[in-house]
């Protein structure tokens, strides 16, 4: 008898698919069903998201990689591709979720720049990145670095510092920092999240929900931009304190994440709560599943918006969920560092990229009394 193979989260099979198309140029439906074990249905949901999001394109019976130059192809390219040589290094937190859409990206870019993309994978709770960074400008080929560091630990400011003073031209991406003492900014690539959750409340209060609540996650640096977002849409729609809550969430790993999120489904009951927005996928997904034990309909009852868009499709009900441009920001990221190859002294620029707002089925009007 054979085990079986335990079951794969979608950013795990959309890395065994991309890692199949580098290695053979294609891949089969049927393979890939042998490979990860998981039904046509949902293979057929990754295929598809991956395609919006210009990772390849479909064919029958299985995928193909983006053609060079098409409008498949991810980020649209540079109006002047460079001829640079060499590599670039990228460095960021995580090869599971979230970063592997900006990574691709990265990739596509460096292709058509000629150049090289060197990934390594940190992690969040890496205090300190320079060993890394260290290891990685000592290669010969390095002539960038594009980095994601942690901001919440006593060494962030001396590694910004770190990357100035290193010789080799950094961006950061999805992180914004600044150079002491005079704090003048760096080069960055980042999501308007602010925005993000802007569109979020918008979208619930186009469909009537006046009683809304936001969920982040705690340690996740983008909880703190998505709450100034949500503030100003609070105060935007003109909703009082008691037309809404906020609610931090324990890591995902953490014993006590079940019950967290337990007790901030109470606070939405006992407040009137009829739409929630949750940062990210995963516990926008734990959110649903609660409501749905408790007889709580999605979104008959309670409306819910998942924020990354990561795998927020591939749930069921589909996730309504708000994009980050992930494969742009990689894009965005490799064409600052290219262009400051070929112009050291160009003034430091700071891209910001807007997400998207995506409907599917997890949102609607509320009830009526």
């Amino acid at each position: 008898m054979t085990d079986q193979m335990p079951a794969l989260l979608a950013a795990e099979r959309r890395a065994h698919v991309l890692a199949a198309l580098e290695r053979d140029g294609a891949v089969r439906v049927a393979t890939l069903m042998d490979e990860l074990g998981v039904a046509p249905v949902t293979l057929r949901r990754d295929l598809a998201q991956m395609e919006r999001e210009g990772l390849l394109v479909r064919v029958h019976g299985g995928a193909v990689p983006p053609p060079a130059g098409s409008a498949s192809a991810g980020p649209a390219p540079s109006a002047t591709p460079t001829t640079a040589t060499g590599s670039l290094a990228m460095l960021v937190p995580s090869l599971n979720y979230y970063w592997p859409g900006v990574v691709r990206g990265a990739e596509i870019e460096a292709q058509r720049h000629g150049l090289g993309l060197l990934l390594r994978g940190a992690s969040y709770e890496l205090q300190d990145e320079r060993p890394v960074l260290e290891r990685l400008v000592h290669r010969d080929d390095v002539r960038g670095l594009i980095v994601a560091p942690n901001t919440d630990t006593l060494h962030a400011q001396d590694v910004v510092q770190w990357l100035a003073d290193s010789g080799v031209p950094s961006v950061l991406v999805e992180r914004d920092a600044v150079l002491l003492p005079d704090r003048a900014p760096v080069e960055s690539v980042t999501t308007d999240h602010a925005l993000g959750a802007v569109l979020a409340a918008r979208h619930l209060a186009a469909l009537g929900h006046r009683r809304v609540g936001l969920i982040i996650s705690r340690e996740s640096p983008t909880s703190r931009k998505i709450v100034a977002g949500w503030h100003a849409a609070c105060r935007e729609l003109e909703l009082t304190q008691s037309d809404h809550f906020e609610s931090v969430l324990p890591p995902r790993t953490s014993a006590d994440f079940s019950a967290a999120v337990d007790a901030a489904l109470d606070t939405a009951l006992s407040q009137g709560v009829t739409a929630l927005v949750v940062h990210s996928d995963p516990e926008a997904m734990a959110f649903v599943d609660l409501a749905l034990n408790r007889g709580i309909s999605v979104p008959e009852d309670l409306s819910i918006v998942a924020y990354d868009d990561e795998v927020a499709e591939l749930f069921t009900p589909a996730l309504t969920a708000v994009s980050p441009p992930r494969a742009s920001v990689g894009a965005a990221a490799v064409d600052l560092l290219a262009r400051r190859l070929e112009d050291p002294s160009r003034p430091v620029h700071r891209v910001v990229l807007s997400p998207t707002l995506n409907v599917r089925g997890s949102t609607a009007s509320p009830r009526r009394p």
